[in-house]
């Protein structure tokens, strides 16, 4: 099964930042790198990994490395027919996927990938984000992620052939890393999301809200504003060995290229465990702002620039501590306070 050509769409974008990242630790990543909040290319990064080394043999040696480890637990996977060309999207009427999830084990998923391969099959497979503790017990052991230590940010495994992901954005910071295959990410900017297109929040491909626009293909007569994502955009093509620092909220669309592609993922968030997701406010402000008359929603902006943003300073600076209630600084004891707010609010609708 030879190599899918990468994206001519994306070819001449500029590059994300890159840095050599051999023997980056903990307090370099911070300083270097997630302190930024861009895209970067991380050289390197795990290219000592006895995973990546077994992974540029035959593709038999990699099966051999993942089988040591191998748990046996079920997982699920999306397979799909040629004529998708690994594009995992919705129908044309949106009325379902064009693909189907199918249960399965990592050591059939991977001889039935080494099978596809073999005849030059086109079929798409794609085995999305699985916990690696629980898939394959010891593997993070042997591959060690040392600029995320002290944080709870567990390795999650993708594997799959020749496919693609539309652009879509993660609530978590987030370091990637190709063990086989080759991966090109493009990215844009949060603030292109009016300008990417994108489908239903609640009935997702694959968990995140997702571009409607074939990055391979785009059709600029139905998506004309996506001229202005791409003007923005930018790509980080990733060997084997290469890590890739993805910022929180940042739009990237992936494509994977190789019969046996593998790449391996570590999410975090520094947020507060108890606080929530920002979607759930996103959602709120759908039921109680968005239907309000123009005036009104500006209205509304203000104070949620003001109090949420804080684009003024701190909103309750002028109130005495004890006395600032829902304004106070985030704690424990505030953050149950907002949500007993909330909760009293909702069950009055």
């Amino acid at each position: 099964m030879a190599e899918a050509a990468i994206s001519t769409t994306t070819a001449d974008l500029p590059a994300v930042r890159a840095i050599d990242a051999r023997d980056m630790d903990a307090d370099r990543f911070q300083r270097e790198v997630a302190s930024l909040y861009e895209p970067t290319l991380l050289r390197g990064l795990v290219a000592n990994w006895p995973a990546v080394v077994a992974g540029l043999q035959p593709p038999q040696t990699i099966q051999a490395y993942l089988g040591r480890f191998d748990s046996g637990m079920e997982t699920k996977a999306f397979f799909a027919p040629a004529e998708i060309a690994g594009r995992f999207s919705y129908r044309p009427a949106m009325d379902g996927f064009n693909f189907n999830v199918v249960d399965t084990r990592l050591a059939f998923l991977l001889q039935t990938l080494i099978t596809v391969a073999e005849k030059n099959m086109r079929q798409a497979i794609y085995m999305g984000s699985t916990s690696v503790p629980q898939l394959l017990p010891g593997f993070d052991r042997e591959n060690r992620m040392p600029p995320l230590e002290g944080k709870d940010a567990e390795p999650r495994i993708w594997i799959g052939n020749d496919t693609n992901v539309s652009a879509h954005f993660d609530e978590a910071d987030n370091i990637a890393c190709v063990v086989r295959g080759r991966r090109r990410f493009t990215f844009f900017p949060p603030e292109q999301v009016s300008n990417l297109y994108v489908g239903p929040l609640e009935r997702t491909v694959a968990g995140r809200p997702t571009s409607l626009v074939d990055l391979n293909a785009p059709d600029f007569d139905a998506y004309p504003r996506f001229r202005d994502a791409l003007a923005a955009a930018r790509v980080a093509d990733m060997e084997p060995g290469d890590g890739l620092f993805i910022p929180s909220l940042w739009w990237h669309a992936v494509q994977a290229s190789g019969p046996l592609n593998i790449l391996v993922n570590y999410w975090w968030n520094d947020a507060p465990a108890d606080a929530g997701s920002p979607l759930h406010a996103l959602a709120h402000g759908l039921l109680t702002i968005s239907h309000l008359p123009a005036e009104k929603r500006e209205a509304w902006r203000a104070l949620i620039e003001h109090y949420v943003f804080r684009s003024n300073g701190d909103p309750a600076a002028h109130i005495p501590p004890a006395a600032r209630g829902l304004l106070g600084e985030s704690s424990p004891a505030q953050r149950r306070m907002l949500k007993d707010f909330l909760l009293q609010v909702l069950r009055q609708l």
